[in-house]
């Protein structure tokens, strides 16, 4: 898989761009602020319809500009297929394959998948909770394009659900409204369970199919490391029976039940996958004598590089052990890595089918990454 060609309109800095592409590698060099990173954001953006970089679709589209367009011909198998995307802030997305127009923007999720390296990658291992649950759920939906509903219905049932513990945690302080707030949240707590439950399974899955490639990626990355040093493990807000969805559900149900009180005074959700927690440890294991610790406050940088940079290689290498070879992007992360992980992280990737690579100076990008290179300054990007 791989991408032939890249039109913009209105997108970041942009106000049309058209970019041939090819397999292999192809680096964009310039000096930050130029536009380099706009490109292979938007890429991106037809992978996952979301950025890597910001929460929501407004700093997008070009300042004074109401709409952007990304538009990609993706290459798989020998086909060719157009994706497009319109972006429209405040207002509903639209998406078209082949000038065809989808029922829904997210039936583009997956079309195209990517795996982007950036440096903000760090915020994987030092970064909150809520960080670490959003790289597991743009996991599972490029595995399983159809989670992106499931995601998406969660957090619109978990909105309505924590405007209504407020609305009845009001109530029981004084207003006459208690009883009907209350029977409103009931019937909110069953939709919870629902998607909730359907979402929590699909991350248990997924952790224990990933947790092998995060070991053997961090043994490939960190020297003197074994596959054994490295372990991600799924930690829920609530105890859990067996992992079947009716099991799952049950569980969670209870819990709500239990927590009722707690919620209603806090006016907020405090049970369900958005309170789960990925952990990360590093050490021997303890029965073998060793210690693990959680990297998140006791690995050095070095270590915690390696650490974000096993879970991006676990991440590609999955995608291909389930039949396609994403697209790599590599943004500026060159230039945040010592000379052994640079020259390290180049010979992991340059097989890939197509690997686009930014930086701000030639030299960052390892030889072994010789390819197509354009060069990006005041809108323009250039073959050189």
């Amino acid at each position: 898989m791989y991408v032939s060609h890249l039109t913009l309109h209105n997108f970041r800095s942009y106000a049309s761009a058209d970019v041939p592409l090819e397999a292999g590698v192809t680096a964009f060099i310039g000096r930050n602020g130029q536009g380099k990173t706009n490109l292979v954001e938007a890429i991106d953006y037809l992978s996952r319809l979301a950025s890597h970089r910001v929460a929501t679709d407004a700093p997008l589209v070009k300042a004074g500009c109401d709409q952007a367009i990304v538009r990609a011909a993706v290459v798989r198998d020998g086909r060719t297929a157009v994706l497009e995307v319109e972006l429209n802030p405040g207002k509903a997305n639209r998406a078209r394959v082949n000038k065809s127009p989808l029922a829904k923007s997210r039936d583009l999720v997956g079309l195209v998948r990517t795996v982007v390296f950036s440096p903000e990658d760090l915020t994987l291992v030092k970064g909150d909770p809520s960080e670490r649950r959003k790289f597991l759920d743009d996991l599972l939906v490029l595995r399983t394009p159809r989670l992106a509903g499931v995601r998406a219905d969660y957090e619109r049932i978990l909105r309505q659900r924590n405007s209504l513990l407020k609305t009845a945690g009001a109530a029981r302080r004084g207003s006459s409204s208690q009883e009907s707030a209350l029977s409103t949240l009931g019937a909110w707590d069953s939709h919870l369970v629902h998607s909730g439950s359907e979402l929590l399974s699909a991350r248990l899955a997924l952790v224990e199919t990933l947790a092998p490639y995060v070991g053997t990626a961090y043994a490939t990355v960190a020297r003197g490391a074994s596959r054994e040093d490295a372990v991600i493990d799924y930690r829920p807000s609530f105890e859990l029976g067996p992992h079947d969805a009716v099991a799952l559900g049950e569980a969670f149900h209870t819990e709500l039940e239990r927590r009722r009180g707690d919620e209603l005074d806090r006016g907020i959700s405090l049970v369900g996958p958005h309170r789960d927690e990925l952990l990360l440890t590093l050490g021997a294991a303890p029965e073998a004598g060793g210690l693990r610790l959680p990297v998140k406050g006791y690995a050095s940088h070095g270590e915690s590089w390696s650490f974000a940079l096993a879970l991006r290689l676990a991440s590609y290498d999955l995608l291909r052990a389930d039949g396609d070879d994403p697209i790599l992007i590599l943004d500026d992360v060159f230039a945040e890595l010592d000379t052994e992980r640079r020259a390290q992280l180049a010979e992991l990737v340059a097989g890939a089918e197509q690997v686009l690579v930014t930086a701000a100076v030639a030299d960052d990008v390892p030889a072994v990454l010789a390819g197509v290179r354009y060069a990006v300054a005041g809108g323009e990007v250039t073959r050189v």
